[in-house]
């Protein structure tokens, strides 16, 4: 018998052993993430809860820092707690050493990551902070390190081997360090009561923040918004259709509330000869769909392509948010929400 293996053998070896490798790795961060989530609720809470609420009290910014892998974790953790209302910036602590430093000032709070504890590169940034009496925050993987001793609030790292089948290369260290940075900067979100709106301020260019653009930011009011009474003539409201462009007019009652809506299509649904001798009210449909002025516009425009469908709505009366039955305040029309570039909200196209 042939000893000789196919070559399709050898590959499939080696794609199990690259998986298994892979496959190992994934297992002990995920473990050692889930040990983080474990220490919040013995060791790990009071530290932490100290630590959001050094970073709260802060009057300037969160100034992130580490060296090699750490400093590229921390300068993740930095941009994300920046994104998300807490104003921060990363400092590389060699740069600190020779005039940086000015960077970090009183009324910030400081964090630094090293999972040792000793990186040298961190002495004269742990030193200005301990002079002029700036907070300091460690995430560290050894309690009696250097900076842990010199630290406000100490996160220490639960202790994990690195995922390096050398144990030699930051891997897990790095995976926990990411983590919890992203724990302090979800917490704090909360603690600052950080909205959906203060998002969309923070990412006017993302696709998200396109998703969170309220239907305020782009309806139509004054003397854009498309109005007649109830008791206007048919050949008034036509020049008033035309006037504003938009395809539809809303009718309101004596109270100014909207109580309907002429659209072109209604206008080919009574079409006759003695149309323009009839009044608004004769020809509206009644009680049409109105949104709040807070709602989002991924949310408009998902109802108007919906009823699109059935119905021809290229428009919608926007009402105050505490006034659903008050006069209309405003118009959003389709095409204001696709030039903002709003995308329609995903839970209304799934359920299509």
């Amino acid at each position: 018998m042939s000893n000789v293996r196919t070559a399709s053998a050898v590959k499939t070896d080696r794609v199990s052993t690259t998986l298994a490798a892979a496959a190992r790795v994934l297992k002990i961060e995920a473990d050692a993430v889930k040990a983080i989530e474990t220490a919040l609720g013995d060791g790990l809470g009071a530290p932490f809860e100290r630590a959001i609420d050094l970073l709260f009290a802060a009057k300037g910014r969160a100034v992130v820092s580490g060296m090699g892998k750490s400093g590229h974790v921390a300068r993740k953790i930095a941009a994300t707690f920046a994104s998300t209302g807490t104003p921060a910036l990363f400092v590389h602590p060699a740069e600190a050493s020779h005039g940086d430093l000015g960077m970090i000032a009183a009324g910030d709070a400081v964090v630094l990551l090293s999972n040792s504890g000793e990186t040298a590169e961190l002495a004269d940034i742990i030193t200005h902070c301990r002079r002029f009496a700036i907070p300091l925050i460690a995430i560290v993987g050894r309690p009696e390190s250097t900076l842990a001793r010199a630290a406000d609030a100490v996160l220490v790292l639960p202790n994990h081997p690195e995922a390096c089948p050398m144990g030699l290369a930051p891997t897990t260290s790095t995976t926990m360090m990411l983590a919890l940075g992203d724990a302090l900067a979800v917490a704090l979100l909360d603690r600052n009561g950080f909205s959906s709106e203060r998002f969309q301020e923070l990412h006017p260019g993302g696709r998200l923040g396109r998703k969170l653009v309220r239907v305020s930011d782009l309806f139509r009011t004054g003397e854009a918004l498309p109005l007649v009474a109830e008791d206007t003539s048919m050949a008034d409201t036509l020049i008033e259709m035309t006037r504003k462009s938009l395809g539809c007019v809303g009718v309101t009652d004596k109270r100014g509330r909207l109580a309907g809506i002429i659209t072109d299509g209604d206008l080919r649904r009574h079409m006759s000869r003695d149309l323009l001798d009839r009044r608004a009210r004769d020809v509206m449909t009644a009680n049409p769909k109105t949104i709040a002025k807070s709602s989002l516009a991924s949310d408009a425009l998902g109802w108007m392509t919906v009823a699109n469908s059935g119905r021809g709505i290229t428009s919608l009366f926007v009402v105050d948010d505490n006034s659903a039955d008050g006069p209309p305040i405003g118009i959003l029309h389709v095409h204001d929400c696709l030039r903002a570039g709003v995308d329609m909200d995903a839970r209304t196209r799934d359920n299509e």
